[in-house]
């Protein structure tokens, strides 16, 4: 099916800065018996996460694949059109920059599977709409309530950032930190969690 835009952000002016020690990081409410089954992915790049957050959706129809990336430059654009490609029918393609938690309010329930893909390129996307990083646990809450609302499988992936070196610079030191308390938050929440290390799976819970 065809790709559906959702949004167009400005560009990156923001500051980032670590987020305060009261940002309230613990999971959300107790999955309840007709919630969703949250599965989250993790990875660093080319892990293989993604093609086995796919391998877990696939086998339900109808299924959607969230996407968060946007086509700022043509190798960004060859990159997406690659994910495109090999995702192969039966996909429904959203493309949606920040509007994760209201899509799926919307829209989620009418998939037994979805794949978000991902929500390291959804933080980048929010910093740069100036949602200020204290503000992000909120975001991610939101986030994570909708998807339980939904009645299927959500399949979320997100990038492992702090395993590299220290990044030189504090823009990108402090993103790293946002990122990382973002997946803390995904993944105390989540039914399972799975680490991918050169395309193999290490399941975490």
């Amino acid at each position: 099916m065809g790709s559906i835009r959702q949004s167009h952000l400005r560009p990156f002016r923001d500051v980032l800065s670590p987020l305060p020690k009261d940002s309230g990081l613990h999971a959300t409410k107790k999955k309840s018996t007709d919630a969703s089954n949250l599965i989250f992915v993790l990875g660093g790049a080319r892990s293989g996460k993604s093609t086995f957050a796919l391998q877990q959706g696939k086998a339900k129809s109808p299924r959607a694949f969230v996407a968060t990336g946007e086509p700022f430059d043509r190798e960004m654009a060859g990159r997406i059109q690659k994910h495109q490609r090999s995702r192969g029918r039966g996909w429904e393609t959203i493309e949606i920059p920040t509007r994760i938690s209201e899509w799926l309010a919307e829209e989620g329930s009418s998939y037994r599977s979805i794949v978000v893909d991902c929500l390291t390129l959804w933080l980048n996307n929010l910093l740069r709409d100036k949602v200020r990083p204290s503000q992000v646990p909120t975001h991610v809450r939101a986030f994570l309530r909708s998807a339980r609302a939904c009645r299927g499988q959500v399949v979320v992936v997100s990038n492992e950032l702090g395993l590299g070196l220290v990044p030189g610079d504090a823009i990108s030191r402090s993103f790293r930190d946002v990122a990382g308390r973002m997946n803390q938050l995904v993944a105390a929440e989540a039914d399972e969690v799975y680490f991918l290390v050169s395309g193999l799976p290490l399941r975490l819970k």
